[in-house]
């Protein structure tokens, strides 16, 4: 990290994004305040109502008083920053190798290129956290203390405001509550955690933490440092909303998304219930492997 952070004083080519991509040209500018994201109270009886709509017209919103415990994010968090403040050998000891099948761990976009030859300016460690089938613990670090009964006790918490929200969004389909879950897998539905981290970028006006992107996931829910709430992303029938990750001079920052999954050998497309004359599919029924070989090789669905 501290070689290629030293590198970018002198504009290397792969972690200056192109002009399109920089900063300033992604970033409101417009007159007056930037638009601001939905902020649903859950508590609400219309929570629902809003959520869909939200989904719908921008893809991402805020939840609070959504019951996840203060403590159960603060520790989750504790123990992340603690993670990436070990020593770089301690690190590595988790590091992921695709190569050999080990796609789950620690790793760094400095030393990856994208499709186009870019580099972003982050570290990151993901693994799976659910369900038990699904989940190999000998990815997960063992430092610091605490490590993994944070993660175990954020999943619980992570399932049960899933399902909610599940229900709602199903709902506001005009589905029965269960009907999405059921759709993308039910109780085999892949939670996985992950944790980004960007430090201090000398130039943070060249670099990006995460390229302009859609997610591969069913729904994404995000904790970031130093922000209150969640941030719900949704795709499928409502909109995938389009972000990125800017980078700062002086301060690191971090976030915990947790993405969930469809399993690989799964059956993903429209509901039939949503598919009618009027409305044709827009989407081919494929395993959900396929889905996201099409997504990662940018090739037509």
């Amino acid at each position: 990290m501290a070689g290629a952070m030293q590198s970018v004083h002198a504009h290397p080519p792969e972690l200056a994004r192109s002009a399109h991509e920089l900063p300033c040209a992604t970033t409101f500018s417009g007159a007056g305040a930037p638009p601001e994201i939905p902020v649903i109270d859950m508590s609400s009886p219309h929570a629902g109502r809003a959520m869909a709509g939200a989904a719908r017209e921008w893809g991402i919103f805020q939840v609070v008083n959504h019951g996840v415990p203060v403590e159960a994010v603060s520790e989750l968090q504790r123990v992340g920053r603690e993670f990436f403040a070990l020593p770089q050998a301690e690190k590595q000891r988790y590091a992921m190798d695709p190569s050999s099948g080990k796609t789950e761990g620690y790793g760094s976009t400095l030393q990856r290129d994208g499709p186009d030859g870019k580099k972003t300016w982050a570290d990151f460690l993901f693994h799976n956290i659910a369900p038990p089938s699904a989940v190999n613990h000998a990815v997960w670090p063992e430092s610091p203390e605490g490590y993994r009964a944070a993660n175990e006790a954020y999943c619980a918490h992570m399932r049960r405001l899933t399902r909610t929200l599940f229900e709602r969004l199903s709902a506001g389909l005009g589905l029965e509550e269960g009907a999405m879950a059921e759709a993308f897998g039910g109780d085999e539905v892949i939670f996985l955690q992950k944790i980004n981290f960007y430090p201090p970028c000398p130039q943070p006006d060249l670099a990006l933490g995460v390229a302009p992107h859609t997610d591969l996931s069913t729904l994404t829910v995000l904790v970031p440092n130093e922000v209150p709430g969640l941030q719900i992303l949704s795709n499928g029938r409502y909109k995938a909303v389009l972000h990125r990750t800017t980078v700062s001079k002086e301060k690191t920052r971090m976030s915990w998304p947790v993405f969930l999954e469809p399993p690989t050998e799964h059956i993903v497309g429209p509901h039939p219930r949503l598919v009618t004359d009027e409305y044709p599919a827009k989407y081919k029924a494929k395993k959900f492997k396929e889905y996201k070989y099409c997504k990662i090789n940018k090739l037509p669905q």
